[in-house]
């Protein structure tokens, strides 16, 4: 993918070294001089210097056609025009803003930004799926929420202990990923059978994310 990383610091830093590693192509544009000669120095990487909110300076980094913009700067208007700017200028595909207030998400993605992401309101999401009922190892939420990456710990009471995977009664648009077992990661099949102590990674729309829980754990879903 040829990918443009906008403004930031660390986050750019660590976030360059990340796609780099994975073989993306990476283009940085900063207003810091001191930094520009950093990045371009330590990951060898063209570095455009300038504000990314200018478009003399997008110009320059000729993003057209690119795969993803993702806008780090401080200001969460700065980082709106920046993703604007290479969707409607540039036609780049996709944008992702790194914003400071949680109110800015829905906001931006009602602007046409692609995805935006807040600290505060990832952390409120997790709060709310990743610890609903004892021994959920974790929930990921996807696509902006709409989607849940749910990690079940199934014990020996559990509904869905010593059934196949068939025969569980899982919501319509729910899919069992995959079960893992002492250490070992097992395709689930429609005949795999879930044995106590199994971890089920399983894919729902959010919505349905208790309903998957009571399938497979018991009760209603909730504490």
């Amino acid at each position: 993918m040829r990918i443009a990383i906008a403004g930031g610091r660390g986050k750019a830093d660590y976030l360059i070294r990340l796609l780099l590693s994975r073989h993306h192509q990476v283009v940085a544009l900063h207003d810091d001089p001191d930094y520009c000669a950093y990045l371009s120095r330590q990951h060898h990487i063209p570095v455009i210097c300038g504000d990314p909110c200018k478009r003399y300076v997008l110009d320059d980094a000729e993003i057209d056609g690119f795969d993803l913009l993702v806008a780090l700067r401080p200001s969460d208007a700065d980082n709106l025009v920046i993703c604007q700017s290479a969707q409607r200028l540039y036609h780049v595909k996709r944008t992702l803003a790194v914003v400071a207030s949680p109110k800015s998400v829905e906001l931006f993605q009602k602007l046409g930004v692609t995805t935006a992401l807040s600290a505060a309101y990832l952390a409120s999401q997790y709060i709310e799926q990743a610890a609903a009922v004892e021994g959920m190892v974790d929930t990921l939420p996807l696509e902006n929420g709409r989607l849940s990456l749910t990690e079940l710990l199934i014990t020996a009471a559990s509904p869905a202990a010593g059934k196949k995977v068939a025969r569980l009664p899982l919501p319509q648009d729910a899919v069992i990923c995959c079960i893992l077992r002492g250490g070992d990661m097992l395709v689930a099949r429609g005949e795999s059978q879930v044995l106590a102590n199994d971890k089920l990674l399983v894919l729902s729309p959010a919505a349905l994310r208790e309903s998957v829980v009571a399938a497979l754990r018991g009760g209603n879903g909730v504490v």
